[in-house]
């Protein structure tokens, strides 16, 4: 587009200009007229390889090579068009069907039209970036036409008529024009060749009456679909949720209440009468949900499915508080969707419908909420309020499994009926979907996406998108949750693998120092370096070492793998890294940020070979206090690679006494000392759940579950990894003090730790003080059992759950007081050490070779505050689903190493409800719900609870006498067992209490 513009101005066939003239007013109020000119040329190619003249008049590109094309000179046909045909889709074909335009089944030889681009990146952003995907595939012959740039396709604007009209019209313009070309093509270049039609799909109406009446080749979306192999899974691939409104407007009872407009969203939100923020809907109850808002401490409560309004957890809504007499104590019960009774209104109560409410009523209201939120709230109603629009959906695509309940296996003749999908995550509501493959879609996972939710339909509408196997295959499941966390796994495009060393494995850093490769760089092979990572580890970011100085002190390296040499800003590879964000590690598979080869191999920092690195090198004092800091792009050579374990061993070896282990000895020695250091500056020691899935060596199935032991090792590696990143985010921030890519952790809101502070309080007779980060480190060491030392580790995995997460900024966006990292107690932090797996690392490291003169700063990211913002924004979600994918792998597989076996074990109530109780097992690092219809006896009725909500303890009524006592933090005794969730179709770890 860039270099068509630029040849306009001399090329001799832009000689046709048409002019557009705007009329606008200032702000003073005089009126202002604005004259646009369009430069309309002949010479922008067809891309059709039939087409010799198109081939012989267009320019080459700017580095002078031919423009290749791209439409076949043999374009598959259909039964409609056996000659073989290009597509033209208009907007509405795209907004209907993107999914089916992705198949590889068919949909090649698309001519995606300059005008239906432009419309659809207004329509859909994400529909938009996946057509631009679609159109740099080498395979998909995807052809962008500027129909509007070109002279006979340009199509002006008439008088009175819509721009919808007028876009139609340039659609229908340019289906005509290029049938007309390719025969005048064909007929030029005088051999016998079948002339493909062209073919325009669109799902308006108008549109298409338009077309047939100019005798222009155009059908509906379902019609041409409906002549392709593979029709019925490609039929529910289309977007009907509009013909479906249409055809429901009739529909007198309405579910849900109506959204207000954007307008008074706006002027509600400036006044302080609504609110907008992100629902989340609970773990535990499907129909209790909250809006954090800025107004209020504390999140407001959303219960019931009217006062949800249609809100999918992650959509971003205005809310309104509903009056005093309407607020209520959060839920105390576990409630799941597939065990209530089909009468889904019942939990909404009468007379909880819309008040009138006066705006003097409304501001005692906001006073009403705030002072709630500010006294100690546990069993007493809290602020409640209700949805009233939805600023943003969060729509994605989701994974879930078709009810067999809800499919008719009685219809045999493939009509499409409409059956149910359970999705995989419990917070997500039932999915209507419309399919004719209903059979063959039982027992399957199933890929689907939101297309509507209107008020008289309970469930929202969705389209069949693909199946992904069988339910509980590892494929399956480990494809559904890459697909659950939005994690990008497909293999690197050609673009991408391109811009690797051409020498592949067989690069080597060049022999000679003369080399530009070791321009600047400090020759450190000599240094007894090594690195040490958990078992298995193949992508190498770090290695270290530490040799006494003549003055006592030591010299202490921090070495991480040089990425950026070989990653150069705004290349495709750049692209797709900044796009990953980040390494997703799974228990059986690693998705990369990084092609392989560098990863595993050229970025890595392996064993007895010399690779580039970026080294941070301190002298430090026996105390580990800092005397200087050096940053310097080197060149190493790793003497050893060693696991957590087996650095160790040799550590505590006395018979080792060789430099590099005394190296290590002096690294652990002066560790202990960095984190004591951090432990009286306030920083926190939490705690989280640690497991370690053994597989079977040859299939790879797993076959047990075994706590990560951490050893002083993980420690010593710790310590140093710190230390690198808090020396780092000092000097680029202190270069770049307005664009310097740092990584922050806010203090939590006291009252995220309330719940916690009374449980403590009202269980153990406890303290947990919480005014800072130092108050708090110290009243968790108090908070100890004698009786069970795992107690405090409880309690630390608890408090962790209060914590705000920690998010990657732009240091221009933040004033220095808000850069601090509340849980390490610095007050500026960067990720500098990870840069194989992390993008953020390899953006600091830019920053830091920019900050010590080895090169400029890219000017196209690196020194935009804007650009940064994005890039941080990104990452913090990639960082985020990648931690999530990382424990639904764990989760999935610790269900797979306990199939078919019972075993007992240890556990702790976190958590207790009017029907039942969470368990928390350290054996396997699993929560479990555990509920009152589980705990009958002998098949006999459910037993009956009472919960006390002020003491945190369930009786249970067993009969016979027989009873069991379940308060929060007690030690319980628990059976283990696997067993499918007919909710999600996942199998999971069951846990029962055992006595």
């Amino acid at each position: 587009m860039t270099s068509l513009k630029r040849s306009l101005a001399t090329d001799p066939h832009a000689s046709n200009i048409s002019s557009k003239v705007f009329v606008r007013s200032t702000k003073s109020g005089k009126v202002q007229k604005i004259v646009r000119e369009l430069y309309l040329r002949q010479d922008i190619p067809c891309s059709s390889k039939l087409c010799s003249a198109c081939l012989a008049n267009v320019p080459a590109d700017a580095n002078g090579n031919e423009t290749l094309f791209v439409l076949s000179e043999k374009p598959a046909g259909t039964k409609a068009f056996p000659t073989g045909h290009y597509l033209v889709p208009d907007t509405n074909a795209l907004l209907n069907g993107m999914d089916l335009f992705e198949q590889s089944s068919g949909f090649y030889d698309v001519i995606i039209l300059q005008t239906v681009l432009e419309e659809l990146r207004n329509r859909s952003l994400p529909l938009y970036n996946r057509l631009l995907g679609l159109t740099k595939s080498e395979y998909k012959h995807y052809y962008v036409f500027f129909n509007d740039f070109r002279l006979e396709t340009y199509v002006v604007r008439e008088k009175n008529e819509t721009i919808n009209d007028r876009n139609d019209r340039a659609v229908r313009k340019a289906v005509s024009w290029y049938q007309e070309h390719l025969q005048q093509a064909v007929k030029s270049s005088g051999r016998s060749k079948n002339v493909p039609a062209v073919v325009m799909l669109s799902d308006d109406r108008a549109n298409l009456q338009k077309a047939n009446a100019d005798r222009i080749n155009a059908c509906p979306l379902a019609e041409y679909v409906s002549g392709l192999d593979d029709a019925d899974r490609l039929l529910d691939m289309i977007n009907t949720s509009r013909q479906g409104h249409e055809a429901r407007t009739n529909v007198s009872e309405q579910i849900y209440p109506e959204y207000i407009t954007l307008s008074k969203m706006m002027t509600g939100i400036r006044a302080g009468t609504l609110h907008q923020g992100v629902f989340s809907v609970s773990p535990y109850n499907y129909l209790e949900g909250s809006v954090h808002v800025p107004a209020f401490e504390k999140s407001l409560l959303i219960l019931g499915r009217e006062s949800s309004n249609r809100a999918v957890s992650g959509d971003i809504v205005v809310v309104e508080v509903l009056p005093k007499p309407q607020w209520k104590t959060p839920s105390t019960k576990i409630v799941e969707e597939e065990t209530l009774n089909k009468d889904e209104n019942a939990d909404v109560e009468e007379g909880e419908g819309e008040a009138v409410v006066t705006e003097q009523e409304r501001r005692a209201l906001q006073e009403q909420v705030k002072k709630t939120h500010g006294s100690n709230v546990e069993g007493r109603p809290q602020p409640t309020a209700r949805i009233v629009g939805v600023i943003k959906r969060n729509w994605r695509q989701y994974v879930g499994h078709v009810d067999g309940s809800s499919s008719s296996m009685s219809q045999k003749n493939r009509r499409q009926q409409t059956v149910f999908l359970i999705p995989m995550d419990k917070r997500i509501p039932k999915i209507r979907l419309h399919t004719r493959q209903a059979e063959e879609l039982l027992g399957k996972r199933v890929l689907v996406t939101i297309d509507s939710w209107d008020r008289d339909s309970r469930y929202p509408v969705g389209h069949f998108v693909r199946t992904l196997g069988e339910v509980e295959s590892k494929g399956a499941e480990t494809e559904a949750l890459l697909l659950e966390y939005d994690v990008q796994y497909r293999p690197f495009a050609k673009g991408v693998l391109d811009c690797l060393p051409r020498e592949g494995h067989d690069w080597k850093v060049p022999a000679s120092l003369y080399d530009p490769g070791w321009r600047d760089r400090r020759d450190l092979r000599d240094l007894l370096i090594c690195s040490i990572d958990p078992v298995g580890c193949q992508d190498i970011d770090d290695a270290l070492h530490a040799r006494p100085l003549p003055n006592g002190n030591f010299e202490v390296g921090v070495h991480i793998a040089d990425v950026s040499h070989f990653v150069r800003p705004n290349n495709a590879m750049d692209a797709e890294a900044s796009i990953r964000g980040t390494t997703v590690y799974l228990v059986d598979k690693r998705i990369d940020m990084l092609p392989t080869l560098l990863g595993t191999d050229l970025c890595s920092l392996k064993p007895y070979v010399e690779r580039y690195a970026f080294s941070t090198i301190w002298e430090l004092t026996p105390d580990a206090d800092i005397v200087s800091s050096t940053f310097t792009k080197s060149v190493i050579r790793s003497r050893e690679a060693f696991s957590y374990e087996q650095a160790q061993l040799r550590i505590d070896d006395p018979s080792q006494t060789d430099p590099l282990t005394q190296g290590m000895r002096a690294l652990l020695s002066l560790s202990r000392k960095l984190h004591q250091k951090r432990m009286d500056a306030g920083a926190l020691n939490l705690a989280s759940p640690e497991v370690r899935v053994q597989s079977e060596s040859e299939t790879s199935d797993p076959i047990d579950v075994k706590t990560k032991e951490l050893l002083a090792t993980n420690s010593l590696v710790e310590e140093f990894m710190l230390l690198a990143n808090i020396s780092v985010a000092r000097k680029i921030h202190t270069a770049f003090p307005q664009t310097a890519l740092l990584r922050r952790h806010t203090a939590p809101p006291a009252t995220n730790f309330e719940a916690l502070a009374t449980q403590l309080s009202v269980k153990r007779g406890l303290t947990l003080r919480t005014e800072s980060s130092a108050a708090l480190a110290s009243s968790l060491d108090t908070c100890i059992d004698a009786r069970e030392p795992f107690f405090n580790t409880l309690v630390r995995i608890l408090a962790t759950r209060c914590m705000m997460s920690a998010e990657y900024f732009c240091s221009g966006t933040h004033a220095y007081a808000d850069f601090r990292h509340y849980g390490l107690a610095s007050d500026i932090y960067t990720h500098f050490t990870s840069p194989i797996r992390r993008y953020a690392d390899l953006v600091a490291h830019r920053q830091l070779a920019a900050a010590i003169n080895y090169s400029p700063l890219d000017a196209g990211s690196l020194q935009s505050k804007s650009r940064l913002e994005s890039v941080c924004k990104n990452i913090n979600v990639r960082h985020r689903n990648a931690q999530l994918a990382g424990r639904a792998s764990v989760e999935f597989y610790v269900g797979q190493a306990l199939k078919g076996r019972v075993t007992e074990e240890e556990g702790f109530v976190m958590k207790v409800f009017e029907n039942g109780c969470v368990v928390f097992v350290p054996r396997f690092g699993i929560e479990g719900l555990v509920r009152l219809r589980e705990m009958r006896v002998d098949g006999g009725l459910e037993p009956e609870g009472e919960f006390d909500a002020e003491e945190y303890v369930l009786n249970v009524n067993l009969g016979g006498g027989k009873g069991r006592r379940i308060e929060l933090f007690g030690k319980v005794r628990v059976r283990i067992r696997d067993e499918k969730d007919e909710g999600t179709g996942k199998r999971k770890v069951r846990v029962e209490l055992v006595g």
